[in-house]
């Protein structure tokens, strides 16, 4: 069995929480100490949080500092690493912590009940990229074929969508099904010691594909599983936006940084959704330690859940945003509805107003990737 089912982690983020990273090490206040930009103008210093270990899943913002896109902004970013031990929206929400943090939106829901003032400042993944994997002789085709099964999910908010289609369908953890708490990778789903798994497009479901099949010694084929696409399902999620404190944002200046901040990286992702192949390479740069064939499916994949962008990258469908409250509240995620601060559009407006490029993906199409055992 390859390493790089072991290695490759999701994209979700997990562990059990995490200090704040001191301000002093990340760029601290963009208002203090003032350096110069190329422009002739001040330059600010802020951190974005990642979701995730370096990978595919963040290229727009590797490809931006690449690029020099924060630096024609007037911005020096750090790029700070997530990882297992690493809760995103806890760091995120941290007074000190980093300016800008990526996470999936029923997370910092729940996040915000806590009294976290995180707010959704642009959506950059319009659709969900979670699945359900079950192998196809399983029985399983739909969640409402739980009753019985090991369920296997990822702790920690990444669930959510699996257990509100179950909840859906009558299903409850258990008592109609075991939920069997999955490492960061394929290996339980492999050795058939659960039933169904829960896996992102982008990455566990490739690690899959690139594993042999031990009965025929070839990679296994789509065909040999089933998958459940939460977006079909109806209890698809937003997933990676960024976010930033209110707080912060209400600081003189601030907002301007957020708007120089998205546009700088919705025009990475645009690099990215033009020149993938630029993107993977930026992202080996980044420091990831997935290979070359696992990181060309992960930006294939995560290109489709960004574009096309309808109103523009960034923008936030509202309508989506309802799906995921309303879930969140079916399954008890949240006791209530967030208040109508809880996200902005204003300033991924401001920012889409500044960029040349085509900004909506329009007519966009995936790409198809060959499958490479183990990822390599």
């Amino acid at each position: 069995m390859s390493s790089a089912l072991v290695l490759a982690a999701c994209g979700n983020g997990g562990g059990d929480g995490s200090e704040a990273p001191d301000a002093s090490t990340g760029g601290g206040d963009p208002s203090e100490a003032p350096e110069a930009s190329a422009g002739g103008g001040e330059t600010a210093s802020v951190r974005l949080q990642l979701q995730w270990a370096p990978q595919a899943q963040f290229a727009g913002y590797f490809a931006a500092q690449e690029l020099g896109y924060y630096e024609e902004e007037g911005l020096d970013v750090e790029i700070v690493d997530g990882g297992p031990d690493v809760v995103p929206q806890q760091v995120g929400s941290a007074e000190g912590g980093p300016e800008f943090t990526i996470s999936w939106v029923p997370k910092v829901l729940e996040a915000r009940v806590g009294g976290s003032d995180l707010v959704n400042i642009a959506q950059v993944f319009q659709r969900s990229g979670t699945l359900s994997v079950a192998w196809a002789d399983s029985g399983i085709s739909s969640p409402a074929d739980f009753e019985g099964k090991k369920v296997g999910v990822w702790d920690f908010g990444n669930e959510f969508e699996v257990t509100a289609a179950a909840r859906a369908e009558g299903l409850e953890e258990g008592t109609d099904y075991e939920k069997v708490i999955q490492p960061f990778d394929m290996l339980l789903f492999l050795s058939r010691d659960i039933d169904v798994a829960e896996a992102m497009i982008y990455n566990e479901y490739a690690q899959v594909l690139e594993a042999e099949n031990p009965d025929t010694g070839e990679l296994y084929q789509p065909d040999d599983m089933t998958v459940i696409d939460y977006n079909e399902v109806g209890t698809a999620m937003l997933q990676d936006a960024i976010f930033a404190r209110a707080g912060w944002l209400a600081e003189d200046g601030n907002e301007d940084i957020a708007e120089r901040f998205l546009r700088a990286s919705f025009r990475g992702w645009i690099h990215c959704r033009d020149n993938p192949d630029d993107c993977i390479e930026f992202t080996v740069n980044a420091g990831s330690t997935l290979g070359t064939g696992h990181q060309t499916w992960m930006m294939n994949e995560i290109n489709a859940l960004v574009w096309p962008s309808p109103d523009g990258i960034g923008m936030l469908d509202t309508g989506l945003w309802d799906q995921t409250v309303d879930i969140s509240l079916e399954s008890e995620i949240i006791a209530e509805a967030p208040t109508s601060d809880a996200y902005r559009t204003d300033l991924a407006q401001a920012a889409l107003d500044g960029i040349e490029e085509e900004t909506t993906g329009d007519g966009f199409t995936k790409g198809t990737v060959e499958v490479t055992p183990g990822g390599e």
